[in-house]
């Protein structure tokens, strides 16, 4: 594909996708979005993604696009080529910390995962548990806020903000208790769902793909929704 200028091939509801779309416009960025349908994968998308999947960015480069491939990696480029606020911590010592929270925000994805889709109640109480477990850990982890590391925005904020985002809804349809008691990851919650750059992160209809993708999945969410009804 041969692009203008900067083209993040996106999923509407992926996290991932969300990552890389915060960090473009926090570096300053202007770039364009082109979905794809991930139940359908077009030919020219499966060309040029290795693993198939989302997302990628097509960087404008001479007649053809250079194309990245998995967040971490597209997210490390924009940090390292774009003019923007820095992203990651100057010291050595406390950005190998802050790599090491971003894995950390990928296992609560993975657990994230079985939560939302799930039709088992028992693995469902066990993925609460052991998401409540892992932002208790969190809690202990963070400051005065507002975000991750105080005042400034990291790519730590980046990797939560959509794990925070699923909330939103899930927490309107099962009152889990997977927050109770936790100030500091509420705050931060409500400082990272504030942000322009998060807020635009998602078209205005994902809320509806996301419960559209539970009942599609026949999620237990959605019976522990009806049951507490």
């Amino acid at each position: 594909m041969h692009s203008k200028q900067l083209t993040l091939i996106s999923h509407h509801l992926c996290p991932y996708v969300q990552r890389a779309s915060i960090v473009l416009p926090e570096k300053g960025a202007t770039f364009d979005r082109r979905y794809i349908d991930l139940a359908e994968k077009p030919d020219w998308f499966l060309r040029i993604s290795p693993l198939g999947k989302v997302p990628l960015l097509a960087v404008p480069r001479g007649r053809a696009d250079a194309i990245l491939f998995e967040s971490a990696a597209i997210c490390e480029y924009l940090e390292e080529t774009l003019a923007g606020a820095p992203l990651h911590p100057a010291d050595p010592l406390v950005r190998a910390r802050h790599r090491g929270w971003m894995e950390f925000g990928s296992s609560v994805l993975a657990d994230l995962w079985v939560y939302e889709t799930t039709k088992d109640a028992a693995q469902f109480d066990l993925k609460r548990q052991g998401l409540a477990a892992k932002f208790a850990t969190l809690e202990q982890e963070l400051g005065e806020g507002p975000y991750f590391a105080g005042t400034r925005f990291t790519m730590v904020d980046a990797v939560f903000a959509p794990v925070f985002r699923y909330f939103e809804l899930f927490e309107t349809l099962f009152e889990s208790g997977i927050f109770d008691g936790l100030a500091r990851v509420n705050a931060w919650r409500q400082a990272l769902s504030e942000r322009p750059s998060v807020i635009a992160a998602v078209t205005p209809d994902y809320r509806d793909r996301l419960l559209e993708f539970l009942h599609k999945h026949d999620a237990h969410l959605l019976a522990r929704s009806r049951i507490a009804a």
